[in-house]
Order: C-alpha cells, then sequence, then structure tokens
C-alpha cells in the first residue's frame, strides 16, 4: 500500500486561498482528523467529487475556516483517494495545517509525486505528466498552449500512431520468419520500406519543433549591442517598459551588463544591455567592452543597435563584422531624425533592418516581425505535439536512428533479421520516449524536477 502523501500545492505567501493536497488510501482518515464540518459530515462519508465547509482544527482550537473537497479513487488526479483543504492563503496556516495532516499520519510528498502517482497509476502518459511543469513555468500564451496541447495529449497521439505501425511492422516481419507454413505474405523490401516511410517523416518532423518548442518554452539569450550613444539602452528601457538602463549623452555610461527578462509579443527573451564597443584607454570601460563582446559571442540573438542620424564609424563596422552571418536584427535607431546611416552596407552584413526610434517607442512590431522570421517562429503551431524536453529529444534521435539502420540494411540488401533487429530499436525508443518502457530511475530522475505539491 502507498503511503498517503501531504503537500501544500499553492505558493507560499500572502493569498485568498491556500491548498493541503492529500493522497492515498488513508487520505479521508487523515484529513478526518484535522478537519471538522459544520453539518457533521465526515470526509469518510462523503462522496466523490463533494465540498463540506468547515475548520481546520488542532484538538478543540480552530485554527482557520476550510472547505474540504474530496476526489474518490480512481475518479481523481492521482488516480488514488485525494482530498484537498482549501483554508486561507497564509503562510502561517498553511504550515501549521500540514503539519496537523503529517501528525494525523500521511507523510510529506517528494517534489512531483502527486504526478508521478498519477503516471504510475495509468491516468497519465509520461510526455503528458511532464507538461505539467511546463504549463506552470509558461510565461507566454503559445508555451502556455504548446504545453497545455502536450498535457491534453496532442504529443502521446503522434507517438501512438507511429508506435502502432511499427508494432505491426514488426508483427509482420516475425510473422513470417517464424511460421513460413502459414500463408503469410512476403515480406519485400519495398514493401518494407513503404511501411516505415511514414515514420520516418514523422519523426523527422517531430525533431524539427525541438528547437522552435525550446524557445517559445525557456526564451531567448539576447544581446543588445553597438557603439555608445546609438541607444542601446534607450532601447533596453523601451522593451522593458521601466527604466532598466541608466541613460545619459555621456559616452560609456553603460560600464557592465544589465539583465531583464521580457515578452516580446509572446516571446520570452533574456535581454542583455552591454557596453558601448570602441576603443578605449580607460580600463575599467575596457572591461565593459570584452564583456559586451563575450555576450555577443554567446546570444542566440543579437540586436545590433546604430544610430540613423549619423554615418557608419569604424566601431560600427567592426561590429558588423562581428554579427555577420549571426541571428541578429540590426536595429537602425533615432528614426525620429533625418537619417545619413547606409543602410545598404548594414544590410550586406546583417540582412534584417528594423527602423525605429527608441526614444519615441515606434517600431517595436518591426523588430518583433523580424525576430519571429529569423527564429522560424511565424509558422509556429503550438497545438501539434511537440517535444518539449531533452529527454523525449535524445529518444526521438534514437528512434531515427534506427529508421536509419532499417533503411541502410535494405538498401544494402542485409537479411530482414538485422532489418528486424534495427526496426526493434526504434520501437524500444519510442516506447521509452512515450513512458510505457520507462526505467523506474528515469521516472524519479523527471519527477525530482517537479514542485512539491504537484
Amino acid at each position: 500500500m502507498e503511503h498517503t502523501i501531504a503537500a501544500i500545492s499553492t505558493p507560499m505567501g500572502a493569498g485568498g486561498i491556500g491548498i493541503i493536497r492529500l493522497s492515498g488510501e488513508t487520505a479521508r482518515a487523515v484529513a478526518d482528523k484535522v478537519f471538522r464540518s459544520v453539518s457533521g459530515k465526515t470526509i469518510e462519508q462523503a462522496s466523490g467529487y463533494t465540498a463540506l465547509y468547515g475548520h481546520i482544527m488542532k484538538g478543540e482550537r480552530v485554527v482557520d475556516e476550510a472547505v474540504a473537497l474530496v476526489f474518490a479513487a480512481p475518479k481523481s488526479y492521482t488516480g488514488e483517494d485525494v482530498v484537498e483543504l482549501s483554508c486561507h492563503g497564509g503562510a502561517a496556516v498553511l504550515r501549521e495545517t500540514l503539519r496537523l495532516t503529517l501528525e494525523a499520519g500521511a507523510r510529506p510528498a517528494g517534489a512531483g509525486e502527486f504526478t508521478k502517482r498519477a503516471f504510475l497509476n495509468g491516468k497519465m502518459e509520461l510526455t503528458q505528466a511532464e507538461a505539467v511543469m511546463d504549463i506552470i513555468h509558461a510565461k507566454g500564451d503559445q508555451a502556455a498552449r504548446a504545453a497545455v496541447a502536450a498535457h491534453e495529449g496532442a504529443l502521446a497521439k503522434r507517438l501512438n500512431t507511429m508506435k502502432d505501425t511499427l508494432v505491426n511492422t514488426a508483427a509482420w516481419l516475425a510473422a513470417w520468419a517464424d511460421f513460413p507454413e502459414e500463408e503469410i505474405p512476403e515480406v519485400e523490401p519495398a514493401a518494407l520500406q513503404e511501411r516505415l516511410a511514414p515514420v520516418t517523416k514523422d519523426i523527422a518532423r517531430l525533431l524539427a519543433t525541438f528547437d522552435s518548442g525550446r524557445i517559445m518554452r525557456e526564451g531567448v539569450e539576447t544581446a543588445i549591442v553597438g557603439c555608445p550613444n546609438v541607444g542601446k539602452s534607450t532601447l533596453m528601457n523601451l522593451l522593458c517598459g521601466h527604466e532598466s538602463s541608466i541613460v545619459t549623452h555621456i559616452a560609456g555610461t553603460t560600464r557592465d551588463v544589465v539583465s531583464e527578462e521580457i515578452l516580446l509579443g509572446d516571446l520570452r527573451l533574456h535581454l542583455n544591455d552591454t557596453a558601448g564597443i570602441r576603443e578605449t584607454d580607460d580600463t575599467v570601460e575596457q572591461f565593459g567592452v570584452q564583456r559586451a563582446k563575450d555576450r555577443l559571442a554567446t546570444a542566440e540573438l543579437i540586436f545590433a543597435v546604430f544610430d540613423g542620424s549619423r554615418p557608419l564609424t569604424d566601431d560600427d563596422k567592426e561590429l558588423l563584422t562581428l554579427c555577420k552571418d549571426r541571428k541578429a536584427v540590426a536595429v537602425l535607431n533615432k528614426s525620429d531624425l533625418p537619417r545619413k546611416t547606409d543602410e545598404q552596407v548594414i544590410r550586406s552584413y546583417i540582412p534584417r533592418v528594423a527602423v525605429l526610434s527608441a526614444k519615441e517607442g515606434a517600431g517595436v512590431d518591426e523588430l518583433q516581425h523580424h525576430v519571429e522570421e529569423l527564429l522560424s517562429l511565424t509558422d509556429f503551431d503550438s497545438d501539434c505535439g511537440m517535444l518539449m524536453n531533452e529527454r523525449q529529444r535524445d529518444c526521438a534521435m534514437q528512434v531515427q536512428k534506427c529508421l536509419q539502420e532499417c533503411e541502410d540494411a535494405l538498401q544494402m540488401g542485409l537479411t530482414l533479421d538485422a532489418v528486424g533487429v534495427s526496426l526493434d530499436g526504434a520501437l524500444d525508443a519510442l516506447m521509452e520516449l512515450s513512458g510505457e518502457r520507462v526505467t523506474e530511475e528515469v521516472a524519479d530522475q523527471i519527477f525530482h524536477q517537479f514542485c512539491v505539491g504537484k
């Protein structure tokens, strides 16, 4: 029998409601020891999907008023009896209520243990369980939609379609090899290739979703770079919506990297405003310039800022060289002033140019459009079911590798036994991806990343 677990399932801090969740065979009995309904009805007597109003009690002392929600096994989140005690969201009340449930016989839940029990009890597949934390951590609408789609089974459905094809193909291959006396259609290499082709294409499409999904989920490391006084810090403040960087007319004001996390449309950017890149004799500023170059070298996305009201300088041209062939958008700033910059020279190094005025707040939509196109997000389909983490990607790559081995064996005219070995390898990797053959060690590692209470 699994021990009944309990945890605070809402963030600690002042709030209207705080929830203590219990799950396990004795969840009702434990909850009855700390909760007393005003009607006199016990939680043990309550049917599933009902609520009781009453109080959290420590002996005869009232700790707080509360509502007890009862979910009967197997129709609950974990598949076990679940009780949720909703009281006021004060940290002291929540801690005392949790302590009372532990004294009444529950044990503290481990990280992700509620969702782990849901997975082990067949309430959801592993990819659906993994999506839970993506829903919790989603910062943008697209990331949230992708996580919800995964939790609803979008990825699981794609995997099941591929798995059915591989299982049927492996069964056909095994039956033909093991029962030659039966009237089983002969396995022809061309027919085998035809069966495997849709899976090969779909796993390739699935792998292609990973980078876009990762970007929407985790955000993009972005460096704002440029020479002094081109408007980098003003752009930083415009995108942040508040004064994050100090702005003055004095060249070299920014000496260190200033970092903020913002949403550009629906895309999360980890913005880094850097020191102006130029030759300088100032020792402190030299450190800032080097840090700017280091951040430029490691950034996934670059906003290279130029002053559109002046001709390009030698320092500007050095920056263009550093940004060539990188994922960069040139920001031609100060559009509110007469244009003196040769835009074509900039485009020869950085094809995407956004013209804006950071001071006036104009042109951000154009910048956003360039970023979405550069990162291939314009056709992002959050509902299609995509790979959401490195574990899933590694499994999908193993499936692709084994299917390529099948293709190579058929092309080389090897025996169908060799094809069967690679086919079994692809099936094993696919079932590891879905969680049907996941080891306990891997499962523990996955759910250990969850927050306690979920």
